[in-house]
Formats: C-alpha cells, sequence, structure tokens
C-alpha cells in the first residue's frame, strides 16, 4: 500500500544541511516528493511511497543530520492512489504557510 506523509521539523533544523540530508535519505528509501525551509525556521517535507518507508522516514526526521537540534515533529498520514512526484527534490528558497 502506497501512502503519503507531510512532515514538520522544528528546533535548530535551517543552515545545518537537513533539506540535503532529508533528499538523501527520501531517496535511500524509494521516496518521492520535496523538502522545504520554511519561514518560521521549521522545514517541511512532503514524501510519498511504502507505508513502512514512510515510517522510517519520519523516525529519521526525529533525529536529522549531525547539527540539527530537532524539538518536536508533526506527521500527517494520508493514503494515495497514485504518486504525483517522480523524484525527491530540495527545494530552494524559503516558503511561508
Amino acid at each position: 500500500m502506497v501512502g503519503q506523509v507531510c512532515v514538520r521539523i522544528y528546533g535548530g533544523v535551517q543552515g545545518v544541511f537537513y533539506r540535503v540530508s532529508a533528499a538523501k535519505r527520501a531517496n535511500e528509501l524509494g521516496l518521492v516528493g520535496w523538502v522545504r525551509n520554511m519561514s518560521d525556521g521549521s522545514v517541511e517535507a512532503l514524501a510519498q511511497g511504502k507505508k513502512e518507508d514512510l515510517e522510517v522516514f519520519v523516525e529519521w526526521c526525529h533525529s536529522g543530520p549531525p547539527g540539527a537540534s530537532v524539538t518536536k515533529v508533526n506527521a500527517e498520514y494520508s493514503d494515495i492512489q497514485d504518486f504525483t512526484y517522480t523524484s525527491f527534490l530540495k527545494r530552494s528558497g524559503t516558503f511561508s504557510d
């Protein structure tokens, strides 16, 4: 079964290669989607793939790369019929809600 998860990661997660590391981990797991910096200092990711791989990705998000200081992770899972993305991208820039 495939699904998706939208993850919001809070703490010291910008300027520590969080997005690059998250994209690398997602690619290792065979996930597709994106990761981006948010204007409030958090990082947001949308990942699609097998549910067990999504769970591994969310667990990784709780620690992140060396240098990250994660204080909170919110994850919202949902079922999908088909993949919306064909790869996992690190989006440049800073985004607002």
